[in-house]
């Protein structure tokens, strides 16, 4: 379900219009979360650290009303009720696919939809393009857990309209009896400005918290 955002007497409609005329609307930041807990919960709930982490991230967005602002076809911004996930998953053979995992806010049944995704993806090949890996409706995913990256960039064609947040992990780093994990959160800036960033940040360590 999505409601259509009127723009008139929207309080970020000349935001909107500034920066959607830019061929790269898209601004991009990398922060820390501490991942010390969740290292343990994952081990509590016996769920791994990806399956808790990626269920964080989608379950963190769902409370910035921003990052879940889409543009449509026609330009209008609609409002999706749910974000799901499209996560780039892994094969054997160090190729990935796009995936389509459902949103539940129980962690196991996020698991579920997880799990089906990650064997059709072993069980394919190529990138897996379709209606449901393309739907507006996600955030697009990935782990780079070979590197604790201190910034990051994506791979974006100009010509083609994108609203969707691109969230990346890396791997965990070591700091003070603490394990850090950078987050790279790229969103359109005519959607979402650094306080919406920093209100997902925020809801994300709460959430790997516990």
């Amino acid at each position: 379900m999505k409601h259509r955002i009127e723009q008139a007497g929207w309080n970020r409609q000349e935001h909107f219009a500034f920066f959607s005329q830019f061929e790269e609307p898209f601004f991009g930041l990398v922060a820390d979360v501490d991942a010390t807990r969740a290292q343990a919960r994952a081990w509590e709930l016996d769920v791994s650290f990806f399956q808790l982490y990626l269920h964080a991230t989608v379950a963190a967005v769902q409370t910035v009303e921003n990052l879940r602002y889409r543009i449509n076809a026609q330009g209008q911004v609609d409002c999706y009720d749910q974000i799901n996930v499209s996560a780039t998953l892994s094969r054997p053979d160090h190729t990935f696919a796009f995936s389509f995992i459902p949103f539940s806010p129980d962690l196991h049944a996020f698991g579920h939809g997880l799990a089906a995704e990650a064997e059709a993806v072993r069980q394919s090949s190529g990138l897996r393009l379709g209606p449901e890996t393309g739907r507006p409706d996600v955030i697009h995913f990935s782990a780079l857990p070979w590197v604790s990256f201190s910034s990051l960039t994506h791979a974006r064609s100009f010509s083609h309209p994108d609203s969707i947040p691109k969230i990346s992990v890396g791997r965990l780093r070591p700091e003070g009896g603490r394990q850090l994990m950078p987050v790279s959160v790229n969103v359109h800036h005519g959607l979402a400005d650094g306080y919406h960033v920093g209100l997902f940040l925020a809801e994300l360590q709460r959430r790997l918290d516990g």
